[in-house]
C-alpha cells in the first residue's frame, strides 16, 4: 500500500533494480558458505568469531564482515559476539543430517555459477554455456567420474527432498501399492514416499552407473531391501511398470518431441488407472509472475541443446496429447507444482 499523501504518486526509486543487478553479492556470500562448511562447523553448537574462523581456516580479513553479512542475510544469528545456526541453517545447511539440502547449493557454486557469466552469450546463440561449449556433452561430463556422479546425486537430493515431503503428504497414496521415480539420482524421492508410507512397493529407475549411490542411500535411511533399483536409459528404453510413475526435474531437459515421446512412454508403462506424476517448478498460465520457473527455463538454456520448462497449461496439453485421460494440475512445496495425469 502506498505511504504517499492522496493525490501524489509514490516517489520512483532505483531500489529494486539495484537489488536485483547485485543480487549475485548476497548469492555467493551463501554458496561460499557452504562450501566452506560454516553451517556444519557450527551444528555442534554456537562459536565466538575467533573460534569459527580457526575452525574453518579463514584469514583474519574481512572474516567478520563475512559472518555477519550472513546474520544480515538471516543464515546465521549473533549473541554477544558469539554465531549460530538459524533454525533453517540448522536443518537443511548441516552436511550431518538427511534433511541437508546444500548439494544443490553445492553444485551452483562448483558449475552453475560460472556458467551464467555466459548468459548472454547464449541468449545471442542459443547454445549452452557448460561443457558443451567445449564439445562435450553435459551428462556425459557428469558420469565421467564417480566424485563427479556422486556430486550430481547429492545435488539432486537437494533440490528434490522439500518437494519429495511435499508429494508424500499431498498424493492420495493409501490406494496404491507401487510407485516408481523415473530418474531418481540417488533416491529422494521414493525413500520419503516409502517412509511416509510403509505399505508402498517403492523404487527409483536411472542409468545403471547410479546404482551403487542409490543403495548406499538407501541404505543409509534404513530402506534396504524395500526401496529397490531399476537401470536403464528413459531415453532408449521402456519405462519399468507401476501404479505410480513420478518424474521430477526430467522433462524440462529436452525437447518438444523428447518431451512428448517420454510422456507416450510413461502411458504405455502404466496399467489402466494408474497415474503419472510430473513436478517441476512450472512456470504460471499467464507467465508473469513465477520468476522461479522462467530462471530455471534459462539455466535450462545454459545447460542443455533444447531443455525448457513450461506452464502448467502446457503440461495439462501434453498428457492429454499421450492419452491420460483424467489431469489436473496442483501446488507442492515453494516453487514446485505438480500434475497429475490418470491413464
Amino acid at each position: 500500500m502506498s505511504t504517499a499523501p492522496a493525490g501524489r504518486q509514490a516517489p520512483v526509486t532505483p531500489d529494486l533494480i539495484m537489488q536485483l543487478g547485485f543480487g549475485f553479492w548476497a548469492s555467493k556470500t551463501l554458496l561460499s558458505a557452504v562450501e566452506l562448511g560454516v553451517f556444519t562447523a557450527l551444528a555442534g553448537g554456537p562459536l565466538d568469531g575467533e573460534a569459527l574462523r580457526d575452525k574453518l581456516g579463514l584469514h583474519q580479513r574481512s572474516v567478520r564482515d563475512f559472518f555477519d553479512a550472513l546474520v544480515a542475510l538471516r543464515m546465521l544469528e549473533r549473541n554477544d559476539g558469539v554465531y549460530a545456526n538459524t533454525a533453517e541453517s540448522d536443518l537443511y545447511l548441516d552436511a550431518g543430517k538427511p534433511s541437508y539440502v546444500g548439494g544443490i547449493l553445492e553444485m551452483a557454486n562448483r558449475r552453475l555459477y560460472p556458467f551464467w557469466g555466459n548468459l548472454t552469450e547464449a541468449l545471442r546463440t542459443g547454445q549452452p554455456q557448460n561443457e558443451a561449449k567445449a564439445g562435450g556433452d553435459l551428462f556425459a561430463a557428469i558420469y565421467a567420474s564417480p566424485e563427479g556422479l556422486a556430486g550430481f546425486l547429492s545435488a539432486m537430493t537437494g533440490i528434490s527432498l522439500p518437494t519429495a515431503h511435499a508429494l508424500a503428504a499431498r498424493f492420495p497414496w493409501a490406494g496404491v501399492r507401487s510407485v516408481i521415480d523415473i530418474g531418481t539420482a540417488a533416491g529422494s524421492v521414493p525413500v520419503e514416499l516409502a517412509l511416509a508410507h510403509p505399505h508402498l512397493e517403492a523404487g527409483g529407475f536411472d542409468l545403471p552407473p547410479v546404482r551403487p549411490v542409490f543403495e548406499t542411500y538407501v541404505a543409509q535411511r534404513g530402506l534396504a531391501g524395500r526401496v529397490r533399483f531399476h537401470g536403464g536409459d528413459f531415453m532408449h528404453e521402456d519405462l519399468p511398470s507401476a501404479e505410480v510413475l513420478v518424474m521430477g526435474h526430467i522433462l524440462h531437459d529436452w525437447d518438444l518431441e523428447q518431451k512428448r515421446m517420454l510422456l507416450a512412454k510413461a502411458h504405455a508403462a502404466l496399467p489402466q488407472g494408474g497415474a503419472l506424476i510430473v513436478y517441476d517448478q512450472m512456470i504460471d498460465d499467464d507467465r508473469r509472475k513465477h520468476a522461479a520457473g522462467l530462471l530455471m527455463s534459462l539455466n535450462m538454456l545454459i545447460e542443455t541443446p533444447g531443455g525448457f520448462d513450461y506452464t502448467g497449461a502446457d503440461c495439462i496439453g501434453w498428457l492429454r496429447e499421450a492419452g491420460f485421460a483424467s489431469v489436473r494440475q496442483e501446488a507442492l512445496a515453494g516453487p514446485y507444482s505438480m500434475v497429475v495425469g490418470v491413464k
